[in-house]
């Protein structure tokens, strides 16, 4: 197998998600994109038949090299590499609904592009949504993308989800937990591993030094006090400490204001207390545009931020802004990986 050492351009390794929605249509559509198919080389992982399809569902036709599962993969090959895994006939497919058979396609195809990365053959993971209730059916102990992504490749560190849409970054302390849990889980230890990992991966994708704006918990930040003291007891002093870290870091905020300044370019990140607390403010500013990051493993994850649209698959109106933007961050933070290891060299 090439070693990804041996090209000047970055290794992606693509997998194909969800089946049923608007995955393959994706995928098909992103490798004919003239600017990103020669900003990278490609190594995709998902069953032909199924790119084949979303290739007719966006009316287009992506020539790729068509290699199978055992045979060498050459990473340095101009055209996209596609591994075909057989791993999921068309003619059982169902469209909009989530199944058993395809949850098992996406989570072989994201474990074979995990384990890919892992071995050093790829810089950075790229892949099409991914539905969880079908993931569940798969792998019962799914709970998120970062469990799955531990299992997959026996990662032990500090892992987190961003959203990112634009140059606006939104970082989290709590995730996929219960909001009635959410309280309890926000610690001053937390807090400054939630700014450390955010820190890494801003700097990693070009912030130096990131702005970071921290969101309270309560409304209005706890207006001092009165509705609340999580603000003055705990993330007041875990935002001390930061700061006497050497984080450019500043809050805590009032949560329903803050991303008002850092869309106006005060701040290039905001880190919230819990999942909606951000989310939501970042899919009303541009859903459309959206990406996740999954920060914190050896290389960079990125997907778009949407899900798999089970209303609209199969009509080839899927649009391209988020899985474009999400594939332009991971080209661009194994770009700046590589040169970094090479000048470390």
């Amino acid at each position: 197998m090439e070693s990804r050492a041996n090209g000047a351009l970055p290794v992606i390794a693509v997998a194909m998600g969800d089946p049923s929605g608007i995955s393959p249509e994706l995928t098909a559509r992103i490798l004919v994109e003239p600017d990103l198919r020669h900003a990278a080389r490609y190594v995709v992982f998902g069953d032909k038949r199924l790119l084949d399809l979303g290739a007719q569902d966006g009316k287009v036709d992506p020539a790729v090299q068509l290699i199978r599962d055992g045979d060498a993969i050459p990473v340095g090959s101009d055209a996209p590499v596609f591994v075909d895994l057989a791993n999921h006939d068309p003619a059982d497919l169902e469209r909009g609904k989530a199944t058993l058979a395809g949850g098992k396609a996406a989570t072989e195809n994201f474990r074979r592009a995990l384990q890919f990365a892992a071995s050093g053959q790829a810089d950075a993971v790229f892949f099409t949504p991914f539905n969880k209730a079908a993931m569940r059916f798969a792998y019962p102990g799914y709970d998120d993308e970062i469990r799955f992504v531990r299992d997959a490749i026996g990662f032990e560190g500090a892992a987190s989800e961003f959203n990112i849409l634009d140059k606006l970054w939104n970082a989290r302390v709590t995730s996929h937990i219960p909001l009635s849990e959410v309280a309890q889980n926000i610690t001053q230890e937390r807090i400054l591993r939630a700014l450390t990992l955010a820190d890494a991966n801003l700097r990693a994708a070009g912030f130096n030094p990131p702005r970071i704006a921290v969101a309270g918990i309560n409304p209005h930040a706890g207006d001092g006090g009165n509705f609340g003291r999580d603000e003055i007891e705990t993330i007041e002093p875990a935002v001390k400490a930061a700061k006497a870290q050497g984080f450019t870091v500043e809050g805590p905020f009032p949560s329903d204001t803050v991303f008002l300044r850092a869309k106006n370019g005060d701040f290039d990140a905001v880190l919230t207390m819990y999942h909606d607390q951000g989310q939501i403010a970042m899919k009303l500013i541009g859903f459309d545009r959206g990406v996740t990051l999954i920060g914190g493993f050896p290389f960079p994850i990125c997907t778009p931020a949407h899900g798999t649209a089970y209303e609209i698959a199969g009509k080839g109106i899927a649009n391209l802004g988020a899985t474009r933007a999400a594939l332009s961050l991971a080209i661009k933070m194994a770009q700046d990986g590589k040169a970094k290891d090479k000048a470390a060299a």
